[in-house]
């Protein structure tokens, strides 16, 4: 139906949806286009990653060299769009773009919430590898292998040979990956 707003898939150059996105919105504004072309988002998820015992946020694109453009199609909007520098493309069938459905917007845009709310964590660490314990304290140079990964909590598992096996508990933070 003409005139409703849908959102669309743009495709980009590698590494391009920024600079595409703050020139999109830059012509929007030029051309006068806020009434026919409302979001240009770039879906991500942030992670929190851990190596060598600090932990930073990473912010990751979920679909790389693509950007989500809510807007109603038209010729002048369809115009705007695909003459903004960086952009090769809509994605659809044949010349006309097709929109999204929306429950995958919907699907795109809880996931999208989800990270906002709570980060991933990225430990760095997988059960199977070898663990050391750097933090001060009793277990300072305990090492073996990792049994266990709970992410929520930030705790590891690892069975120490020196106990004959039994399974010790540490914070990520206090490990490092041998």
């Amino acid at each position: 139906m003409p005139g409703e707003r849908k959102w669309y898939v743009v495709q980009t150059y590698a590494s391009y949806e920024k600079r595409v996105k703050d020139d999109l919105t830059q012509r929007i504004k030029a051309m006068k286009m806020q009434d026919k072309i409302f979001n240009v988002l770039i879906p991500t998820e942030t992670n929190i990653v851990v190596k060598d015992g600090k932990s930073r946020e990473v912010t990751r694109k979920l679909y790389p060299s693509y950007i989500m453009i809510e807007m109603v199609l038209d010729e002048q909007s369809w115009y705007t769009v695909r003459h903004t520098p960086g952009v090769t493309g809509f994605i659809g069938a044949g010349t006309h773009p097709m929109p999204l459905s929306q429950d995958e917007v919907d699907r795109i845009m809880s996931g999208m919430k989800k990270d906002e709310d709570a980060p991933k964590i990225d430990l760095g660490i997988k059960v199977g590898d070898t663990v050391r314990v750097i933090a001060e304290g009793v277990k300072k140079g305990f090492t073996g292998p990792v049994v266990e990964v709970n992410v929520k909590k930030g705790k590891v598992k690892f069975k120490h040979d020196m106990l004959g096996g039994a399974t010790v508990e540490a914070d990520y933070r206090d490990l490092e990956k041998i």
